[in-house]
């Protein structure tokens, strides 16, 4: 858990920088700046690493410049309550690359897991992305801005903090699983095998003395 966090913070430093400098200043120009100066930061030290940006760091900078520049456009408070929808699609849509939760995983995730169900377990992911983003513009659309305020903080961040503690738990019954499953089957063949050798010596025939 604490492996997939700290490369989802990696990822999305970006955002997160931005969301702490906007609170920080309430100033939505100089927030931008340092988001992007952060983003910049972070590709720098990544290719000086010698390996790729990934689509999510990318996603991440691309948001914070796109919504920066349409709120400071439009400063529409109804807007402001359509972003999320704009937010949780484009990483929903993201979401949909098959396989793109392995690299998140930690290693006795990525060697017990099978393949297709981390991959479908990406897609659920999607899914609850794509389906908070429609309900977003539904509450953003009917109820008022207090309505929607609840919803964004509470039960936005409460369903993925409720699908995250259902995939860790799933997870750590099907790696136990297949754990306990393997260390039987090991045992089974230590037991095989000396079973055999110790067949083997009662087959054999015995020499009498003085023949």
């Amino acid at each position: 858990m604490q492996t997939a966090v700290r490369q989802l913070a990696w990822d999305f430093l970006t955002a997160i920088v931005f969301l702490i400098a906007y609170g920080l200043t309430d100033n939505l120009y100089l927030a931008t700046a340092i988001a992007v100066a952060s983003g910049v930061a972070q590709f720098a030290v990544i290719r000086l690493q010698g390996r790729s940006v990934d689509t999510m760091q990318w996603l991440a900078l691309g948001l914070v410049l796109v919504l920066g520049l349409a709120t400071l456009i439009t400063q529409d408070s109804r807007f402001i309550m359509v972003k999320p929808s704009i937010i949780h699609a484009a990483i929903g849509v993201v979401m949909l690359r098959p396989g793109w939760m392995i690299r998140y995983l930690p290693p006795i995730a990525r060697d017990n897991l099978p393949e297709r169900f981390m991959v479908n377990a990406g897609y659920a992911w999607a899914a609850l992305m794509i389906g908070l983003a429609v309900l977003n513009l539904i509450i953003a659309a009917a109820f008022e801005f207090r309505v929607w305020a609840w919803f964004i903080t509470v039960g936005a961040v409460g369903a993925k903090v409720a699908a995250f503690l259902a995939q860790y738990i799933v997870f750590r019954a099907v790696i136990r699983r297949k754990l306990r499953r393997d260390r039987r089957v090991g045992l089974g063949g230590d037991l095989s095998d000396e079973w055999l050798d110790a067949a083997r010596k009662a087959r054999a025939p015995t020499r009498r003395p003085g023949r």
